[in-house]
């Protein structure tokens, strides 16, 4: 967006150091003074400049010493010392210095109302000028002079207000960019976790059950091979989550481009689910292709999750996979097992993430009753040129 090229080309508005406050005040009072006694000289008719005119040019360097505290009544004594200065007759100069100033910090603080009230007050001093002290000259240059220090005090003024404004603008922009970020990232990791842990630890638990029933029941030479099982998904599954968290401990490391398990690797959890006692069937339609790494890894978990759930809910002893390579990739799981009715199934954290990985990536998931006679999950995902991994 403009305004957040504009932050990121001038920056954050920056605070005045506190010596700022002494050494500014202290500069101006130095060209009040020395400009308007040098502004004296050229301008016949008009009062001169004694110890009043010095303490009303002093008023404007005060304020703006006060301002850091108290702006709003810096601001209206400037305006009406400016005033003052005009009415009484004393020559045209640098006496809007300090008023200007001061109207450029209040609009930026957004005190918008107190600028614009406190003009009003020169305004009447120039007009007063002629009844208060008729013996000076009335100039019409003068007159335009100050209307044009009014004018450009208060653009200054508003010009430094919209950029502060465009700058916080796009400071809340980023801050809801990267919060929008991190919350997208936290739900990857969540799903990352929980497909992991999920399906490996079922498997360790269907596997340990089996191992503990064979040894009650002394038979040994079918229990080495639920052990076998239980040692290849447990060390499986803490390859993946060292893996994963490798990535989140490391700051530098880049992210990786590309996810650690694909539907290719899909014949290393049907030989799991064979071990936990689900004969699976995988089926491929169409023309097998390469497929977006992204959509490659949602696909791959759907089916992870989905064969988690057949193996712990759905007391089934087999269960088919379906992959169809159309413009959207299509995976259907079904199992011949008798868990949840589709219409009463509560939805816990499998099925949404099986959701929500579809949804990223433009697809859908829907659950219904499988002619195998359990359930039938089918996930659609855009594998088109469309979605980029």
């Amino acid at each position: 967006m403009p305004w957040e090229r504009d932050a990121e080309t001038w920056g954050p508005p920056r605070r005045l150091p506190p010596i700022a406050w002494v050494i500014g005040p202290a500069f101006l009072a130095i060209i009040s003074i020395g400009g308007s006694l040098g502004a004296s000289r050229g301008q016949d008719g008009t009062r001169s400049i004694d110890a009043l005119g010095i303490a009303l040019l002093l008023v404007g360097p005060v304020s703006l010493a006060l301002a850091r505290w108290w702006p709003v009544p810096a601001v209206i004594a400037a305006g009406a010392a400016v005033g003052g200065w005009l009415a009484l007759g004393y020559p045209y100069g640098p006496v809007f210095l300090g008023y200007a100033v001061l109207t450029v910090i209040c609009v930026a603080r957004g005190l918008r109302w107190a600028a614009w009230g406190a003009a009003v007050l020169p305004v009447i001093g120039q007009v007063a000028r002629g009844w208060i002290a008729p013996e000076t000259k009335w100039s019409w240059t003068g007159t335009g002079g100050m209307v044009a220090w009014l004018l450009v005090a208060l653009a200054v003024a508003e010009l430094v207000r919209a950029r502060r404004d465009r700058f916080a603008a796009a400071r809340t922009a980023h801050r809801e960019s990267v919060k929008r970020r991190e919350g997208e990232e936290r739900l990857l990791i969540a799903q990352e976790l929980h497909d992991v842990v999920a399906h490996h630890m079922s498997l360790i638990n269907v596997q340990a059950g089996v191992a503990l029933h064979l040894s009650q029941r002394e038979k040994p030479e079918h229990v080495e091979p639920a052990l076998r099982a239980i040692r290849d998904a447990s060390g499986e599954a803490l390859g993946e989550l060292r893996s994963l968290v490798d990535v989140l401990r490391s700051d530098h490391a880049p992210a990786p481009r590309a996810p650690t398990v694909r539907l290719a690797a899909l014949g290393d959890l049907v030989e799991r689910s064979h071990a936990a006692g689900l004969d699976v069937t995988v089926k491929r339609l169409g023309t097998q292709r390469e497929l977006p790494a992204a959509v490659d890894l949602a696909a791959y978990r759907i089916v992870q999750e989905a064969i988690t759930n057949v193996v712990r809910h759905a007391f089934a002893t087999r269960a088919v996979i379906t992959l169809d390579y159309d413009i959207d990739l299509t995976v259907t799981v079904e199992d011949n097992g008798h868990g949840a009715n589709p219409d009463t199934l509560v939805v816990g954290n499998g099925i949404s993430g099986m959701t929500e990985r579809a949804r990223a990536l433009g697809g859908s998931v829907r659950i219904d009753e499988s002619p195998l006679g359990g359930l039938r999950i089918i996930a659609s995902i855009p594998a088109g040129e469309r979605v980029s991994s």
